[in-house]
This record gives structure tokens, C-alpha cells and sequence, in this order.
């Protein structure tokens, strides 16, 4: 049986979906530019009273580039939304590009956290009296099988949404 198509049809899938990442990344720019603006209070406030002095200077130095890096992405996504809304077929690409390094970029923050959670956090919980270190040391296991699980979550769905976005029903939308 043929597969038929409404010419000129617009689904709500991509009218929802430019929107909702439209909203996600003009509030996710605007925390960019928030964070980055007060990057200077934190790095004095925390070069006075840091255990770790090394870590602070590593992460201050390289805080700018990471804000900057999520304010151009979201202002890629917020351009390519309102393309999705225009149905432009450079956007709907581009668009499915930019999903593919918000999985990339999820998936390396998951292994980032786990990291900074080893390093700060277990050797923390190693000094601490056996009590308080096991009560804690259960709740950073929760928190870590449950930062798994959200991350998991999340590259699942932004993959259902690149597969939707490549279906035959809405790229016919954007010919």
C-alpha cells in the first residue's frame, strides 16, 4: 500500500519541539551569561578560602570558554528552533547536528561529574568517621546511579527526537 502524504501539512511534533527548545535555550543563554558576568565575584571569593587552590585556578580558567561555548550553542539552537518553525531544511539538519552534540555533551558531563565526585567526594568520605561515612557514601551512590539514569533518560530522548526529525512525514514537511 503507498505511503501518502498531506502536502502542506504542519505537525504539532515540530511545532512543539521548536518552541520547547526555543524556551530551554533562551532561559539556558540567559544562565550563560549570568554565570559568566559573576565569574570574577566567584574566582575571588573562592581563591581566598579554597582547599584545593590548584582545582579553583583549573576551573576558573577554563569557566569563560565553557559559558561562552553553551551561550553560541544556545544561540544555535534558538536559530535553528525558529527555522523548525519556518520549516527551512538547513535548520531541520543543523538542528538534528546540534541534538547530536547536546548527547555528546550530556554524556561527557555524566563522566565529568563521576570524576569530580571521585576526586572531592570519596577522598572526603575516607577521612570521615566510618558512621557518617557510610550514611554519605550511600547517598553519593544514589546520587550517581541517579545522575546515570537521568543522563541515560535524556540521550534517549534526544534520540527519539533526531529519528523523529529524520522520519520520511517530517522531512516531506521541509521539501
Amino acid at each position: 500500500m503507498p505511503q501518502t502524504y498531506n502536502v502542506g501539512s504542519r505537525s504539532r511534533f515540530v511545532n512543539f519541539i521548536a518552541w520547547m527548545f526555543i524556551l530551554l535555550a533562551a532561559f539556558a543563554c540567559e544562565w550563560a551569561v549570568i554565570q559568566n558576568a559573576t565569574q570574577s565575584s566567584w574566582s575571588a571569593l573562592a581563591g581566598d578560602q579554597s582547599s584545593l587552590p590548584w582545582l579553583t585556578g583549573l576551573l576558573m580558567r577554563h569557566v569563560t570558554w565553557v559559558y561562552s561555548a553553551a551561550i553560541a550553542l544556545s544561540l544555535a539552537m534558538i536559530v535553528c528552533a525558529f527555522g523548525l518553525l519556518r520549516r527551512i531544511e538547513w535548520a531541520r539538519r543543523v538542528f538534528i547536528g546540534l541534538l547530536m552534540v547536546a548527547i555528546g555533551v550530556d554524556l561527557a558531563g555524566l563522566w565529568l561529574q563521576q570524576e569530580f565526585m571521585h576526586l572531592l567526594v570519596d577522598s572526603a568520605l575516607r577521612q570521615a568517621p566510618q558512621p557518617a561515612a557510610d550514611l554519605f557514601g550511600g547517598v553519593v551512590t544514589v546520587a550517581r546511579v541517579l545522575a546515570g539514569f537521568v543522563t541515560l533518560v535524556a540521550s534517549v530522548a534526544l534520540v527519539g527526537i533526531i529519528r523523529r526529525l529524520m522520519s520520511p512525514a517530517v522531512r516531506q514537511e521541509f521539501a
